[in-house]
């Protein structure tokens, strides 16, 4: 689905979930259609700005399947910064970044169509403070491997755990903000 409420494209969308969510409700960053995972939701359009282009780093974690092995100096390459193209074709050297090779997570939600057995996968987890346009695709681009899935699983504190797909769960406005490490005074 798209992370979005309207659309001029015959799309699913947020609205579709069967949720009644309240006005003024939009999400907070993104998920490209081919990406997953967790989505935050909010009527407080200042959350957006705080999380993504405030002065304090906030992190998003990522469980990414790669085609092919990847090797422990890769995922180390990763993580030390490696360049990749902006939209607008210019380089840059993504930020340093935690990313560790971990096994595949047991009872995950299969997406699609499944691989051939014979497929050999990687799976990582990415922890990263920055999002460029589509920037862990790019990232794993960069060292050689194809990026066959991406789910988002955490913002900061605040973790997909056992949600399944369309799940919507809400939160105290004060356990929201404490798990995206916000001060009071940044939302007032």
């Amino acid at each position: 689905m798209v992370s979005q409420f309207v659309s001029t494209h015959d799309v699913r969308l947020l609205g579709d979930l069967g949720f009644n969510f309240p006005e003024g409700t939009h999400a907070i960053g993104r998920l490209d259609q081919k990406s997953e995972g967790l989505l935050l939701l909010t009527t407080n359009k200042k959350i957006t700005k705080l999380l993504f282009q405030g002065p304090i780093p906030h992190k998003r974690t990522y469980l990414v399947q790669v085609k092919n092995a990847m090797a422990a100096e890769t995922a180390t390459k990763l993580a030390g910064g490696i360049e990749i193209s902006a939209k607008t074709g210019a380089h840059f050297i993504t930020t340093p970044c935690e990313v560790e090779i971990v096994t595949k997570p047991p009872n995950l939600f299969e997406m699609g169509k499944p691989l051939h057995e014979n497929v050999i996968t990687t799976w990582l987890t990415i922890t990263l403070t920055e999002g460029k346009f589509h920037q862990v695709r790019k990232m794993v681009a960069a060292v050689n491997h194809k990026c066959i899935r991406l789910i988002r699983v955490a913002i900061e504190d605040i973790q997909l755990s056992d949600m399944q797909p369309g799940e919507v769960r809400e939160i105290s406005e004060k356990d929201f903000f404490n798990k995206l490490r916000l001060t009071d005074n940044a939302y007032i």
